[in-house]
Formats: C-alpha cells, sequence, structure tokens
C-alpha cells in the first residue's frame, strides 16, 4: 500500500513538473521595438532565400525560426498584424524587429522610424 502511493505521489510530481514546462520563454510575450525596411531592399534575397516585398507582411528577427507567425502590437495605440519571419535581423541592439512597410503601416505611422511594440508566437 505504501508503495502504491509512493508511486502516485511521484507520478502526479511529474505530471506537474512537464506541465510546467508547457509554459516556456518561448511561449512569452516580449517587448522591444520595431522599424520598418527601406523601399530599396525590394527585389533583394532575404536570408531565407526569398524575394523581399515590402508590400507584404514579413518581418526580420535575429532567432526566431523562418516561417514563425508572429502577432506585432504597437503598444503606443494597441493595433496588431501577424507576419512572417522570413529574414535576419535587425542588427541594431535596441531593435527585435525589421517589419515589412505594409505591416509597419498597419499598426503605426512610416513618419516615425521606430515604434515600441509586443510580440509573440502564433500557431
Amino acid at each position: 500500500m505504501m508503495k502504491r502511493f509512493i508511486l502516485v505521489i511521484i507520478m502526479m510530481i511529474s505530471t506537474l513538473g512537464i506541465y510546467s514546462f508547457k509554459n516556456n520563454a518561448v511561449d512569452a510575450k516580449k517587448t522591444s521595438y520595431a522599424s520598418y525596411y527601406h523601399d530599396k531592399f525590394n527585389g533583394r534575397k532575404t536570408a531565407s532565400g526569398e524575394i523581399f516585398d515590402n508590400s507584404k507582411l514579413t518581418a526580420a528577427n535575429r532567432t526566431l525560426p523562418f516561417g514563425t507567425n508572429i502577432r506585432v502590437t504597437n503598444l503606443n495605440n494597441g493595433k496588431e498584424v501577424i507576419v512572417r519571419i522570413n529574414d535576419r535581423g535587425p542588427f541594431h541592439s535596441s531593435r527585435a524587429l525589421d517589419i515589412s512597410k505594409a505591416a509597419f503601416d498597419e499598426i503605426g505611422n512610416t513618419d516615425h522610424g521606430t515604434i515600441p511594440v509586443e510580440y509573440e508566437i502564433v500557431d
């Protein structure tokens, strides 16, 4: 009887441990700044091999896998856009995302070069 009780306790602890790993930092919301691509990048290859198009909803991030969809929220006005990671960058320490001009225009004003954003991975 005692062995069975100990086994049940171990199984409960194991289950709780696995559950806690599901809520890891990869799924967490992150805050940073986003900038947008200059028109001069239209037609150039991205790091993923795609041809860049400023009219599509795409973005660059230093670490997220290519093809990852993320929701980007402008912290100034609450507007959101979903973009797909297809490039690497930005190569500026204060920004986490470079987004296409079309995506930037949906959530902000292109008269401003950067905006504070929150972003998270979406399925």
